[in-house]
């Protein structure tokens, strides 16, 4: 078997990927990220691989989520505060629920690059390449804007490199103390439309205050002050992440130092395709989206692939189908894996395969179908006696109108009101919250399930 070359992917089959007009301008940039540091580094990835190796044994949960494409625009430290806040807050709900540790991922500082279901869109009569995130080319609708500008990646890499920065220093500099984040979600429940999720709450309050009474606070384990962040984002953008590939100095693999874990979005994950070619090769843990195209036997090929050594922790699949298709899909995704005998970490995506047009003419995703998603997800799972190991999510800490419905009740009317997103809609702060819990509950229930099986 030949050694595997960062390099390598460039022989085979590209997709959803920008044709760039310039390729003296395209290498003088890699050319320079390739001098830059690695943005993420070779042990933080092992560590994450060792929780995620844990989450496929119902050891741990995976929350992650974030932005749909992050954007230039909008880059602030008060956006990346934001959504740090409103995961911390989840994952505090979900520990409490599932009384496992809970990992933190976020969809940021490398999520720039988007896949597009067309290669040009059509507005006024006019024809232009569609918008592929702010790394590839600009969302106005100009010819000039949508011309693919690979001077855009070194943007992508100073605002990753600043987001990890602020991130960092949120995680282990006090921002991040479970009674501060807890006190955020009590804020939630306070008001009346979140009565239902205010017990819970105060079962979490009763605990802090045990714990405190205890003697385990921040001043006596950083446990409770500090957190362990990582980064995600859908490895699209190939010429970025060879870029940014590194040689670890501790074991001599190679690692993307784009982020800590990268995925495979359900367009690109051709098994013979130049995505996989590029992931098959890094340590990083593999995130692969599974829609319901993906067959049984692409499954057993990519799971090879990508995880040769079935080492635990390395391949996480990520199921979006649908409400109401999960059953259609997911019990024969299981089946191939048991087959094969592969270690792997289930998590459901929830978002992609709930989108629809609203009648306001915007593209939404209904809270209720999001949410149904996740319940069909934990259902075939507990009756196939598989594992449910997370849940995957775009959202954000603002209060945007993107998706309709939750306790806040938005509305086809409400669309209009602070539609932000470049792409796809998102969860806005409060809906996020709001189906953590309703995780959470299910989690609960799960755990008492099997505690009541084995007595």
């Amino acid at each position: 078997m030949t050694k595997w070359q960062k390099s390598d992917w460039r022989t085979k089959p590209r997709v959803q990927m920008p044709d760039y007009l310039d390729q003296d301008a395209l290498n003088a940039v890699e050319a320079q990220l390739a001098k830059y540091p690695p943005l993420v580094f070779a042990g933080e990835a092992r560590a994450l691989k060792a929780k995620l190796a844990a989450a496929s044994r119902g050891e741990a949960f995976l929350l992650q989520g974030g932005d749909c494409a992050e954007s230039f625009a909008e880059f602030g430290a008060d956006t990346i505060r934001d959504t740090f806040k409103v995961l911390l807050q989840m994952a505090v709900v979900l520990t409490f629920g599932a009384k496992v540790p809970v990992i933190k991922v976020g969809r940021m500082a490398g999520q720039f690059a988007k896949p597009r279901s067309a290669a040009t869109e059509t507005i006024g009569g006019v024809e232009l390449p569609s918008y592929r995130g702010d790394i590839v080319n600009g969302f106005d609708f100009t010819a000039e804007a949508r011309v693919p500008d690979p001077q855009r990646m070194l943007q992508a890499y100073t605002q990753a490199a600043a987001s990890l920065n602020l991130l960092r220093a949120f995680s282990k500099g006090g921002f991040a103390d479970i009674h501060r984040v807890h006190s955020w979600t009590l804020g939630f429940t306070d008001r009346d439309e979140a009565e239902k999720y205010r017990e819970m709450a105060e079962r979490i309050s009763d605990t802090l205050d045990f714990m405190s009474a205890a003697g385990v606070t921040a001043d006596t384990t950083a446990k409770m002050s500090q957190v362990d962040f990582y980064t995600s984002h859908e490895a699209l953008l190939l010429e970025y992440e060879e870029a940014l590939c590194r040689i670890d100095s501790t074991t001599g693999q190679p690692i993307a130092g784009s982020g800590h874990m990268i995925w495979i979005g359900d367009r690109t994950r051709q098994p013979d395709g130049a995505h996989v070619e590029f992931a098959r090769g890094v340590i990083n843990p593999i995130g692969l989206k599974c829609g319901p195209s993906t067959t049984a036997e692409d499954l057993k090929v990519l799971m090879e692939k990508l995880n040769p050594e079935n080492e635990a922790g390395r391949l996480t699949l990520i199921a979006r189908f649908g409400a109401g298709k999960v059953g259609d899909h997911l019990p024969r995704l299981i089946k191939a894996v048991r087959e094969e005998g592969a270690n792997v970490v289930w998590t459901c995506d929830p978002m992609h395969g709930n989108t629809i047009k609203s009648a306001s003419g915007y593209k939404t995703r209904p809270f209720e179908n999001v949410l149904g998603e996740v319940q069909e997800f934990f259902a075939i799972h507990k009756a196939e006696g598989t594992i449910p190991g997370g849940v995957h999510f775009e959202m954000t800490g603002k209060d945007v109108t993107e998706c309709t419905g939750g306790v806040r009740a938005v509305t086809d009317e409400d669309l209009s009101d602070r539609y932000h997103t470049a792409c796809d809609p998102r969860l806005n702060a409060s809906q996020s919250l709001e189906l953590a819990f309703l995780v959470a509950e299910e989690l609960s229930n799960m755990r008492q399930e099997s505690q009541r099986a084995v007595m």
